[in-house]
């Protein structure tokens, strides 16, 4: 069988999938495939690695641990600012994502507590620390583009807009 029928680098694969939390609560899914660039790291480790040598047709349980899915939790990412510092015009709701410059770059908070004078954020991902179970089938594979694979990501069908 050529290598060509199989998932692997340089290859763009729709799959669709159900994703699961510990307790069998749907976390999200797509019945529609999902298109990714493989062997560039474009969704999470765990499941790339998972994904590797299946061809089209396949279904797989795949089970992602933290560290192979979005992480550990990092208490140095949660942090407490004065209410003062948020827009008055802001509606602030526990749950909320909000972004924020850092000197690393834009990154996405969520509101974990409203206090008095402070609110809580969590700058870590809303599913670090959690063991992730997919569900997933190949629904389709074909070779990249030369521009794919030198952009490192999938273009859509009308082409690609940077």
């Amino acid at each position: 069988m050529s290598t060509q029928n199989l998932v692997t680098k340089d290859l763009v694969v729709g799959f669709s999938y159900t994703l699961k939390d510990s307790q069998g609560t749907i976390l999200d899914q797509s019945d529609e495939p999902l298109e990714y660039l493989h062997g560039y790291n474009n969704i999470i480790t765990g499941l790339e690695k998972a994904l590797d040598g299946l061809k089209v047709g396949d279904k797989k349980d795949v089970t992602v641990e933290p560290m192979e899915g979005y992480g550990l939790v990092h208490e140095h990412l949660v942090h407490a600012f004065p209410k003062e510092s948020f827009p008055p015009d802001l509606a602030l709701e526990v749950g909320a994502e909000l972004q924020a410059e850092t000197p690393e770059g834009p990154m996405i908070f969520t509101v974990k507590e409203i206090r008095e004078n402070e609110v809580l954020m969590d700058g870590n991902h809303p599913l670090a620390g959690e063991t992730l179970y997919f569900s997933v089938e190949i629904k389709s594979m074909r070779p990249a583009t030369a521009e794919e694979s030198e952009h490192g990501h999938v273009h859509g069908p009308h082409g690609h807009h940077h």
